[in-house]
């Protein structure tokens, strides 16, 4: 049994939460980068190009890639072997995201009440948390801010078995068209398939922590990633919604067994500035 103090998990989260803020992913900038030279719209190259500026000052500066820095979503990978010392493991990672935020100077677009008060908790807490326990002695920690603009044009619906892989496809793109330009392309586009209707929204949530370029590692759900990325750039939407072939950047989805009346399918976008930042301790 392995011993960690809370204290490390704090600081590992304020961290990330601030280097999710300020750094695109080295996969997402090398991408928009390819597709600022196979873009076919001129405006939709010159939106690609000042992305990519953006993305590199906000680097250099260390200053977030966007004013809208999100709620503070964190996903735990925690070895079962791992036992916690110090205090508790909820109120250490908010306690990080409280830090990371204010010491980052990061916005704080939390309400503690979603209906009748809406006040802002000050500080971006609570954070949103998904434990996961795995084998072994570690634990990964990835913090992925998401803003609300991109939240929310995400969608889930409830398909019949019998709508099969075209019930997806149809929903995905229909999904994305409606949202057009608001979720500020280009998107990386998460698909949640089977589970049930909390569990397919959480995998389209979890998918986008996924680097670009990677597939899932089952050959049919890698195709359909495929395919739908060439459609969906094809609906002509393009950067930042002006028109163009770079709608998205990716689309990952992640399934899980379900029932044998379901097929729940769930679409969550991640606008162009695609918060993602990991740790292992």
């Amino acid at each position: 049994m392995r011993e960690l103090n809370v204290k490390e998990i704090t600081a590992a989260v304020a961290k990330l939460c601030c280097d999710a803020c300020y750094y695109l992913p080295q996969d997402l900038l090398e991408k928009f980068k390819a597709s600022r030279d196979t873009e076919e719209s001129p405006l939709g190259r010159e939106v690609l190009e000042t992305i990519i500026e953006n993305a590199e000052l906000a680097a250099r500066k260390d200053v977030p890639l966007c004013q809208d820095t999100g709620l503070a979503v964190v996903f735990l990978e925690i070895g079962q072997e791992v036992h916690f010392t110090g205090g508790a493991l909820e109120e250490a990672v908010n306690a990080g995201v409280a830090e990371g935020y204010t010491k980052g100077y990061l916005r704080k677009s939390s309400v503690d009440d979603p209906l009748f008060e809406r006040k802002n908790t000050q500080d971006n807490t609570p954070a949103i948390i998904h434990t996961r326990l795995v084998p072994g002695d570690k634990v990964k920690i990835t913090v992925a801010p998401k803003g609300c603009g991109s939240e929310n044009m995400g969608a889930m619906k409830m398909l019949k078995p019998a709508d099969g892989v075209q019930g997806v496809i149809d929903f995905v793109l229909d999904t994305v068209c409606k949202a057009g330009p608001n979720p500020c392309p280009p998107v990386t586009v998460g698909v949640g398939i089977g589970g049930n209707m909390e569990k397919c929204a959480l995998l389209a949530k979890y998918s986008l922590t996924r680097p670009i370029g990677e597939h899932n590692s089952d050959e049919r759900y890698a195709k359909l990633e495929e395919e739908l990325l060439e459609r969906i750039n094809k609906t002509g939407i393009g950067p930042a919604g002006l028109g163009g072939t770079t709608t998205a950047a990716a689309v990952n989805i992640e399934y899980a067994p379900t029932h044998i009346g379901a097929l729940p399918v769930a679409v969550n976008l991640n606008c162009h500035a695609a918060r993602r930042a990991y740790a292992v301790l």
